[in-house]
């Protein structure tokens, strides 16, 4: 079995005038969700052998919290995270098959809708993925990102 484990990145500040959405920074209470994910992943042991970011400094800077309570592991940006379709995350997850254990750090409603499509089959099930909640989906080894290839093991949010 291999592993797919989706972060939505912590909560972000609002974006002051004129700021791209891409440069939002986590708040306070966004930093403090991010530890606290990074912890809860160290303590199940999900130590990732490959991490895909999305390139938006909130989700970088979810990514960095992890990786400073889990330890380094390769870590890649990778644009098509940003504002993607469960369609387009799924094909990404898809590429990176040989890693038994990928974290992707992103955002919603991508995220929420691959974690429900590979479970259940339907995007539109299990709606709600809150600021820094992690969803572990267990999937065959050999098997490609579909609908309904998953079994959702473990579900954790602050």
């Amino acid at each position: 079995m291999r592993e797919l484990i989706l972060l939505r990145h912590a909560h972000a500040e609002p974006a002051t005038p004129g700021q791209s959405d891409l440069d939002r920074p986590l708040s306070p209470q966004g930093l403090a969700e991010a530890e606290a994910a990074a912890r809860w992943l160290a303590g199940q042991g999900l130590v990732p052998d490959r991490v895909l970011c999305s390139p938006a400094r909130r989700a970088r800077e979810t990514m960095e919290a992890v990786l400073g309570a889990i330890g380094y592991v390769e870590q890649r940006l990778e644009d098509r995270i940003y504002e993607a379709t469960a369609g387009t995350l799924a094909d990404l997850a898809d590429q990176h098959r040989e890693a038994e254990r990928l974290l992707m750090v992103g955002h919603n409603p991508g995220f929420e809708r691959l974690a429900a499509l590979m479970h259940s089959g339907q995007s539109g099930d299990y709606r709600g993925m809150p600021t820094a909640s992690v969803a572990v989906l267990t999937l065959p080894v050999d098997a490609s990102i579909e609908p309904g290839v998953a079994s959702l093991s473990a579900f954790w949010w602050p």
